[in-house]
């Protein structure tokens, strides 16, 4: 369960905004095989983006030199030290790595304040796909700074969601969402209520009016979720009748299209339809150019179990 629910992991990024090189805080590409309902890893940060992203002084006396800094960048009292000051940064970020969409957003902060936040959302950018734990403690050390720009709050919440810390996640993308009004999380919203054991709520989120407007790769992952979580519930037939209804046979070779017709080869597999499932099996493979699947190999073991 766990390893397909993984394969219907969204992309990162999938309908988001700003971003770094990729987003401020999460990459922009899926890769394959786990948590989507058969299709790539996904998710960070832009508009909601890997995953881009003060708090208030407690009644403990002041530090030694707290009163010297400027307001904004005294130590919050509520914030644990280690998780205040984050992962060490190397020296060679410097923060203008961040898109301008990003950066931009960061300027009503102080000049130094703003520096840091940025170094640290650029390191959290960079690690995103090869170490997302470290990526999410640079998010975290950003929100103890910013944490009323919308654009940190995504970022924590895209890296949260690729470190698998599901519960932060969904609630650090509940504050971009109601900070900004976006509705491209919705699609790793409702992946995050599908890990924590609420595939009714993953449903309920893929039935959100907004969806509709959704650019076709984010439409794609929002099916691609919305599918998986009826397969947790048991709903075989349902949850090929969402698959069915999303453009399988399209002539693109995005990899919103491999992922999609990944999830249905899985799922036709899972309703015992080997040959129609062998059939899509190579149908993705041969739009799968960068390989962001397995389809090949699963392809390859159904030929030899109906050998």
């Amino acid at each position: 369960m766990a390893e397909e629910r993984r394969s219907a992991r969204p992309a990162r990024g999938s309908g988001g905004s700003g971003r770094t090189s990729r987003p401020a805080a999460a990459g922009g590409r899926g890769s394959s095989g786990d948590r989507r309902g058969g299709a790539p890893r996904g998710a960070r940060s832009g508009d909601e983006s890997r995953g881009q992203r003060g708090a208030r002084a407690g009644s403990r006396a002041p530090r030694k030199g707290d009163w010297s800094r400027p307001k904004e960048e005294q130590q919050p009292r509520n914030v644990d030290q280690a998780t205040y000051d984050g992962p060490p940064i190397p020296e060679d970020i410097t923060g203008a790595e961040l898109d301008r969409s990003i950066s931009g957003q960061l300027k009503g902060l102080p000049e130094k304040l703003a520096a840091r936040v940025a170094r640290h959302l650029a390191a959290a950018g960079l690690l995103i796909d090869s170490d997302p734990e470290t990526a999410y403690q640079h998010t975290m050390a950003a929100r103890a700074r910013a944490s009323r720009l919308a654009v940190v709050r995504e970022a924590t919440g895209e890296a949260a969601y690729a470190a698998g810390h599901y519960a932060e996640a969904l609630a650090e993308l509940r504050a971009a969402k109601r900070m900004n009004g976006a509705t491209a999380y919705l699609p790793i919203m409702a992946d995050c209520h599908r890990a924590l054991g609420h595939p009714e709520q993953a449903v309920k989120l893929a039935k959100s009016p907004s969806v509709s407007n959704f650019a076709p790769a984010a439409k794609a992952e929002m099916t691609i979720v919305e599918a998986g979580a009826r397969r947790d519930m048991g709903q075989l037939d349902a949850a090929l009748r969402t698959l069915e209804l999303a453009p399988l046979t399209s002539k693109s070779r995005e990899p919103w299209v491999v992922r999609l017709r990944y999830a249905y080869a899985d799922t036709l597999e899972a309703a015992g339809r080997e040959t129609d499932a062998l059939a899509w099996f190579h149908r993705t493979h041969a739009v799968d150019s960068e390989e962001i699947t397995d389809a090949a190999a699963r392809a390859d073991s159904l030929e030899r179990r109906q050998a």
